[in-house]
């Protein structure tokens, strides 16, 4: 039986939802709209523009009539995105714009297509020291599970946020909150997440983070026994013991071989953790938000009491963290006990060295999906024939005309760093699932060769005559123009 519909309603055959939309309405996921009984698309089809991209940022959206004169941009200066362009769902379809253009003597095409996306998720590195929680606890946000803790890399804590068991395999409301999360966190925008028994944060792409209501400003210089390794020379004579506190090694500069190396003796140091090698020790005290990624606010509470027999009254000792945030400067009484000090002029040098040795604290978004059978088909009626295309680099993946990386394995498995893409370029549908572009180029020979939709294919000069929606963006410097001819593969 046909559908019937309302009045002045249109049927949207975008994403399986397949909204009524009334007359003056958008649907429910707020890319298309009713116009005049006409189903359109809200957001603006985008072109990357080459030429403007040397030297200069990212423009934003031409806003008004007569911004952009309408000339027709040279081919080899222009890249047709996904973002703004349409699905090819129901999968049959093939990609709403399939574009050809000759670039360097080579004829190029281009596949674009927003991908809906259930299989995806983002990766976090967050640029921190402290502690954010044990690994394998769920992250939230808005009290909704969307994510766990994974593993602590060089001064770095990594979160896996989204995957198909939030967005479709939990509550409605645990789907919802974590496309949502998704799709503000790949659009650039600022999101609040807990962490079970961990820490409260605040992160953005490209931006520090915010800890426990404080925002961070460097990442660590290495692990302590790094820091003894680089700084051992600028110590040697103005200190005789250094201790450089961290949660995953703590360095101590006279045991340590740099130490040894330069001839500094014993100083009858003993500290608490469990000794690796020697000037190495880990466990020194437990993850935290203080000194070093530790639970410690006093560093005096790493050390057991010095050995009578080898320290001696007015030993000098510095404790300092990885990043140089913490600092603390002592020197032996009669009793052998650790007394504060005023750090000395000598020393400030080399604590200012270590800041200046941080790198800046930022959030890295790393959006991950696998392009399945809807991607696949609207580029060929055999979609295998894409898969081995990709692995054998004769077809480039993109997004947003931003490189991507493609994991090794079965399926197209990428990933991508959502900062290096046009600002805004993800959209969702409330299956839920967030949608995101994609583009495959490659030569045109090969696109017939893996049996892709030919008869579709246009040429990029009619494309751009389709100004109406169109809006132009200078591409990222940083980033490889994309319609750059693939090299063969010497394997094929």
């Amino acid at each position: 039986m046909a559908d019937v519909f309302p009045p002045d309603t249109v049927r949207c055959d975008a994403c399986p939802v397949l909204c009524y939309i009334k007359r003056g309405q958008a649907g429910a996921c707020d890319r298309y709209a009713n116009l005049d009984g006409q189903l359109v698309r809200v957001d603006p089809h985008i072109l990357l523009d080459r030429a403007k991209s040397l030297g200069t940022p990212l423009v934003p959206f031409l806003e008004r009539e007569g911004e952009w004169d309408g000339k027709l941009m040279k081919s080899r200066e222009t890249f047709v995105t996904a973002i703004g362009a349409g699905t090819t769902y129901p999968d049959y379809k093939p990609a709403p714009f399939i574009v050809s253009s000759e670039i360097e003597g080579v004829d190029m095409v281009t596949v674009v297509t927003e991908g809906i996306f259930s299989y995806c998720g983002v990766k976090l590195k967050i640029d921190t020291d402290r502690f954010l929680g044990p690994e394998r606890n769920l992250v939230r946000a808005q009290g909704e599970p969307v994510g766990h803790v994974t593993t602590v890399e060089y001064g770095s804590q990594m979160l896996s946020i989204g995957g198909v068991h939030h967005l479709t395999g939990g509550t409605k409301s645990e789907g919802r909150v974590t496309c949502e999360t998704l799709l503000d966190l790949c659009n650039g925008k600022e999101v609040a997440l807990t962490i079970d028994d961990g820490a409260r944060i605040t992160v953005a792409a490209g931006k520090p983070p915010v800890v426990n209501g404080q925002q961070e400003e460097r990442m660590r210089v290495g692990c302590g026994s790094a820091t003894i390794g680089m700084f051992a020379k600028q110590w040697f004579g103005k200190v005789d013991e250094v201790v450089v506190v961290d949660d995953h090694i703590t360095g101590v500069l006279s045991e340590h071989q740099a130490g040894k190396m330069l001839g500094i003796p014993e100083t009858g140091i003993a500290i608490h953790g469990r000794r690796s090698t020697p000037g190495r020790y880990f466990q020194v005290a437990q993850p935290g938000t203080g000194w070093g990624g530790t639970n410690i606010s006093d560093p005096l509470s790493i050390l057991k009491p010095f050995k009578a027999k080898i320290a001696r009254p007015n030993l000098r000792l510095l404790m300092v963290s990885t990043t140089g945030e913490h600092f603390a400067y002592y020197e032996l009484d009669a009793a052998l006990r650790p007394i504060e000090k005023e750090l000395p002029e000598s020393l400030k040098e080399s604590v200012a060295r270590i800041r200046e040795n941080c790198e800046p604290a930022l959030t890295t978004v790393l959006f991950m999906a696998g392009a399945g059978g809807s991607l696949r088909a609207g580029v060929t009626e055999n979609p295998v024939k894409l898969t081995n295309s990709v692995k054998r680099s004769l077809t480039r993946v993109t997004c947003g005309g931003a490189p991507a990386y493609v994991w090794p394995g079965g399926g197209i498995t990428f990933m991508v760093d959502v900062s290096r893409m046009p600002e805004n370029a993800f959209g969702y549908v409330p299956t839920p699932a967030l949608v995101a572009p994609i583009e495959f180029t490659l030569k045109k020979a090969d696109y017939a060769a893996l049996g892709g939709h030919v008869d579709y294919v246009r040429p990029l000069e009619e494309v751009l005559r389709e100004k109406e929606r169109q809006r132009q963006l200078s591409s990222l410097p940083e980033n490889p123009w994309p319609l750059e001819p693939p090299e063969s593969d010497p394997r094929a």
